[in-house]
């Protein structure tokens, strides 16, 4: 910017300027000045450069030297390292080394320690399994001894059982034929037990046996032998006697054993026995029939009295024959229609008219003749089949009261008798109001006789059934009445029409004041409670007039009539009773 000022004022030739030669000349002398300062500027700096260079050769050289130095001392320090790591390398040798030897030193105490725990682990576990194997097998032999006491002794009463009673007896015989001597057989039934069973129920009837087993273990010795059969049949082996009396005793013993009262379930029971019994060698040398003859003279003991013994006799065997036979041709009677009703005419003891008619059953044997009913009808029940007996009769006497009915004769009532077998089947009811259906018959005319004992064994269900039956229109009567063992609380539960006063006090009234009581406290009690009272076993005219004296309503017996067949009761009908009847 200043040049430019400069160069206007030349030109205008301003005085006391330099002119523009002058300034060219100028300016060239201070280049010419300035390059050779420059040169020599230039000079020194070459000298200087030259001075350096050498200077730099000399450092160079001073360093190459310097750098061999270092180099060979790098090569000392590689040495040095190289001979430091052989000797790292070493120590780490000896070093694993030691350690490996440490190692292998420690791994046998590892190992022994290791194994040790194992070992006590496996012994533990052995113990263990030792001690339920132990267990395992107590557990086993528990088993076999419950299994081994089951299979040898009744579940109830843990008396012997069949089968061990079967091998005792068997040694206890081989015994006696190697020392020649005797032994007994005792066959023993419960008198009447079906009927405890029947009215007090099976739990009641269960204590009762458990309380006669235990009667019966505290009366014989140590080397007897009190087995249970079953039901209410125990048999007494008697291993060693010197006479046949000895076993008599024994019986008598066992029977005033029972006599006592057995407290059962809040319940006081009286129970008797019937004993068979048989001697070895004389009734026989082996166990069946040893048993089969001590059974017989149980039966022979039961139909003479009950509460007793009898020794065995041949002749006891035509009875036993003789119940075979009846056994087998009672499955047969059915089917070949050889049973058949007879009648027994009731009494109006007041009128003397027939009333009502009883239907009992009766046997045409081919072979046999008519056979009565308490020779077949105990067997009957044994065998199972006194249900299918039980609605023959039912449907006969049904049909044969419309008969009557068709034939103008009077009406009547007809009565059947009632097991409890059959009276305790499902379709009992059904089965009544299925027949009366099929020969139409008014209910009306249909009287069914049970006994006390049928009447309180499953008491919910027999209310039902009694109570459908006199709703259909069937009346009900209480057979046997005194001879039960339940109370009289069922006479106000159940829908009973009339008593019928055992036998067994008619025909000692007369005689016996005691009998002569509870007759005239039955009728008086029946009178109370409005049922109709009637007295069976009537055989004389005393007894009838004893009856009618007290008010009795109606009588049944010889004294009025047998029982007779269909048509020999259809004539009395019609004809009606001789007056002398009433006498």
């Amino acid at each position: 910017m200043g040049s430019k000022d400069s160069n206007n004022a030349s030109a205008t030739g301003d005085p006391g300027q330099p002119g523009p030669l002058e300034n060219t000349l100028k300016e060239a002398l201070e280049k010419v000045i300035k390059r050779r300062e420059s040169t020599v500027v230039d000079d020194e700096t070459a000298i200087l450069s030259r001075e350096k260079s050498a200077a730099a050769r000399e450092d160079a050289a001073d360093m190459r030297e310097d750098a061999a130095d270092l180099r060979e001392d790098a090569v000392h320090l590689r040495e040095g390292a190289a001979q430091v790591r052989e000797g790292e390398a070493q120590e780490r040798e000896v070093a694993a080394t030691s350690r490996e030897q440490e190692i292998r030193a420690a791994e046998p105490q590892a190992i022994s320690d290791e194994h040790v725990v194992k070992l006590q682990q496996a012994n533990a576990h052995l113990v263990i399994a030792s001690i339920e194997a132990h267990i395992l097998t107590e557990q086993v032999q528990t088993a076999k001894d419950n299994l081994e006491h089951l299979v040898h002794y009744d579940t109830l009463t843990d008396l012997p059982n069949r089968t061990l009673l079967q091998d005792r007896l068997g040694q206890a015989i081989e015994l006696a034929h190697r020392q020649g001597r005797q032994l007994a057989v005792m066959f023993m039934d419960l008198d009447r037990f079906k009927h405890i069973n029947d009215s007090l129920g099976h739990a009641v009837g269960d204590l009762l046996l458990q309380s006669v087993a235990q009667r019966l273990v505290g009366c014989v010795r140590h080397s007897d032998t009190i087995s249970r059969q079953g039901g209410d049949e125990f048999v007494v082996l008697l291993p060693y006697i010197e006479h046949a009396e000895d076993a008599a005793l024994s019986a008598q013993k066992l029977l005033a054993a029972l006599e006592l009262p057995h407290c059962v379930d809040e319940h006081t029971i009286y129970i008797g026995a019937s004993i068979g019994i048989s001697i070895y060698p004389d009734d026989g040398q082996d166990l069946e029939t040893l048993l089969k003859c001590a059974d017989s003279a149980m039966y022979h003991s039961k139909a003479n009295g009950r509460n007793n013994y009898k020794f065995f006799e041949q002749s006891m065997n035509v009875r036993a024959i003789e119940r075979q036979s009846i056994e087998g041709g009672l499955r047969r009677a059915l089917e070949r229609q050889e049973f058949v009703l007879h009648y027994q005419p009731k009494i109006n003891l007041q009128s003397g008219a027939i009333v009502g008619v009883e239907a009992l059953i009766r046997w045409q044997h081919p072979q046999r003749g008519l056979i009565l009913p308490e020779q077949f009808v105990p067997i009957a029940e044994d065998c199972g089949l006194t249900q299918p007996i039980g609605r023959w009769v039912l449907r006969e006497a049904c049909k044969q009261a419309q008969a009557w009915l068709q034939a103008g004769l009077p009406p009547i009532v007809v009565a059947i008798n009632a097991s409890a077998p059959e009276f305790h089947t499902k379709d009992y009811f059904k089965n009544i109001r299925a027949t009366l259906e099929e020969v139409h018959l008014e209910p009306r005319y249909l009287e069914i006789e049970l006994t006390e004992s049928v009447l309180m064994r499953d008491a919910a269900a027999t209310d039902a059934v009694l109570h459908a039956l006199a709703d259909l229109g069937v009346k009900l009567t209480v057979d046997d009445f005194g001879t039960g063992y339940s109370s009289l609380s069922y006479l106000k539960k159940f829908p009973i029409n009339t008593l019928k006063i055992d036998q067994s006090f008619v025909n000692q009234m007369i005689g016996n004041t005691d009998d002569a009581a509870i007759v005239s406290a039955v009728i008086s009690m029946a009178k109370s409670l409005r049922l109709r009272v009637i007295a069976e076993g009537v055989e004389t005219p005393e007894q009838a007039a004893f009856l009618r004296d007290r008010q009795c309503d109606e009588g049944q017996g010889f004294h009025f009539g047998r029982p007779m067949a269909a048509e020999a009761f259809a004539a009395l009908l019609q004809s009606g009773l001789s007056s002398t009847h009433l006498q």
